[in-house]
């Protein structure tokens, strides 16, 4: 079911499936900032990654000597949610385990994700605790898609040098580098994605704002806490851009796939809760 939470100055639609962001607009134009999951480019909108980010070797992992299965990003972005909070400009919902899901994740867990408007700006923000006795390892990463126009570009506020991940033909990080961001921008152009995913580790990136061609912004994504930053879209750049932070990120290719030494997973103890959260400024 689809959900609109509004204030004075923009408006959001959420839909309970996948708690998914549909669209985001200002109340005084039309004009729509969120990508409208046209499947000749790419069907989805804005999906959560949990509980994993990126993909596994082979799409398998190995916890307490047994094999499981999980395709890339996780689970969270094809199940239902259940609302539990909804007013004017405030959204909640909650996503826990199920029968299907400890088939592929032997996890108790709640996944509580809210949306909430101040101002020009909406605050997406993560809540996850673990109900299981044992340790929980796990991942979460937000993927919005922002629609784009011919000369739009990133910019990286006062980060003009960052580290960066490869990945290979199969998704997994094959090599670490550094990568220079002239004048702290990234040029999107039909080339820049032709090796799938850019995936930057770096903690210091913790904004990014996307500008047109005359450096006037259109909005802004801010992250301070995120270790891991993936922008995409298709190579031959479709009319949009997804700005991605992460809380995990993708094996590497030489990874003996036992969960709890992954790169980048996060662990929480028994009835211990995560948090974090990131926003869009228009």
């Amino acid at each position: 079911m689809n959900y609109e939470i509004k204030n004075e100055f923009i408006k959001a639609k959420i839909n309970s499936f996948g708690a998914e962001l549909n669209s985001l607009q200002k109340n005084n134009n039309n004009f729509e900032y969120i990508w409208q999951a046209d499947k000749n480019y790419w069907a989805r909108h804005s999906p959560v990654l949990f509980p994993i980010v990126g993909r596994l070797k082979e799409d398998t992992y190995i916890y307490k000597d047994k094999i499981y299965s999980l395709s890339q990003h996780g689970f969270a972005r094809d199940k239902e949610f259940e609302l539990l909070k909804k007013e004017s400009d405030f959204i909640e919902f909650s996503l826990k385990n199920d029968e299907k899901t400890l088939e592929i994740y032997p996890f108790l867990f709640e996944l509580n994700i809210s949306y909430k408007l101040e101002n020009t700006k909406l605050i997406i923000s993560y809540k996850i605790r673990n109900k299981s006795e044992d340790k929980m390892y796990f991942s979460i990463g937000a993927h919005p898609a922002f629609n784009i126009s011919k000369g739009d570009f990133l910019e990286f506020e006062n980060v003009e040098k960052t580290k960066r991940y490869f990945l290979n033909e199969k998704g997994l990080i094959y090599k670490n580098e550094d990568m220079n961001l002239p004048e702290n921008r990234l040029l999107l152009d039909e080339n820049i994605f032709k090796n799938d995913a850019l995936v930057f580790n770096d903690s210091s990136i913790k904004s990014v704002i996307l500008k047109d061609e005359n450096s006037n912004k259109i909005l802004k994504v801010e992250f301070e806490r995120f270790p891991y930053l993936g922008i995409w879209s298709k190579p031959n750049l479709a009319p949009f851009v997804c700005i991605e932070p992460w809380f995990g990120v993708a094996d590497e290719e030489n990874s003996n796939q036992n969960i709890e030494e992954k790169k980048g997973i996060q662990v929480l103890e028994k009835d211990e809760v995560f948090s974090c959260f990131y926003s869009i400024e228009v």
